[in-house]
């Protein structure tokens, strides 16, 4: 698959290591295009990625502040049509960990539908790695254990490609269910980031479920 991904910092880092794990190829995108072409040049040793000024692909995952990512969709609107546009966001202020207050706005219950009400009619969202992080997302693990990874999204074909993004990449993806449960998994990003400070993981913790 082509996968693009919007953003330079740790999680676009992350994702991309993934997507190039399973064989895919990756183009990066940022506003500082001098900062994509540097992280394309240290990822490119795992596999084929380049950085772009356009968007181009099958997949694109966007890597940007939850604050950022609305206004990233309207910037790219006609670069989206017929993508399926991942939203890794979670409506958080990371300095304090603490949530962003007024993050949704009505009538939306999640960021991720605030997201997907400014993308283009042809571009199908799905919520996916908002719950992992990005040093677990580079090392593919955690304790052994492969990333588990919760998917939520309406169209059932778009669920399945980030499905196979997932598993090519060595992790297990889980359905969540439709959109409207990105609430659900947004919240579970931030409390995975709330315990860190209990834990002493520094964010090297996995959300994993065992049956």
């Amino acid at each position: 698959m082509r996968v693009t991904i919007v953003g330079t910092g740790n999680m676009a880092r992350g994702v991309a290591s993934r997507a190039l794990a399973g064989g895919h190829h990756v183009t990066l995108v940022g506003t500082d295009v001098a900062k994509a072409e540097d992280l394309a040049d240290e990822l490119t040793g795992a596999g084929s990625v380049e950085a772009s000024e356009r968007i181009d692909a099958d997949v694109v995952v966007l890597a940007v502040p939850y604050t950022q990512a609305p206004h990233v969709v309207r910037d790219y609107a006609d670069q989206l049509d017929g993508a399926v546009l991942v939203d890794v966001t979670n409506p958080v202020d990371i300095s304090v960990l603490e949530p962003l207050r007024g993050g949704y706005v009505e009538p939306f219950d999640s960021g991720a539908q605030l997201i997907a009400s400014e993308a283009p009619d042809g571009a199908r969202v799905v919520k996916a790695f908002n719950t992992t992080f990005a040093g677990t997302l580079l090392a593919g693990q955690v304790a052994g254990q492969p990333l588990d990874v919760f998917i939520a999204g309406d169209d059932v074909e778009a669920k399945a490609v980030v499905s196979r993004l997932v598993s090519d990449g060595g992790m297990r993806p889980i359905d969540a269910g439709a959109l409207a449960r990105a609430r659900e998994l947004e919240a579970l990003g931030y409390l995975h980031m709330a315990v860190q400070p209990a834990l002493g993981t520094g964010f090297a913790s996995a959300v994993k479920l065992l049956a």
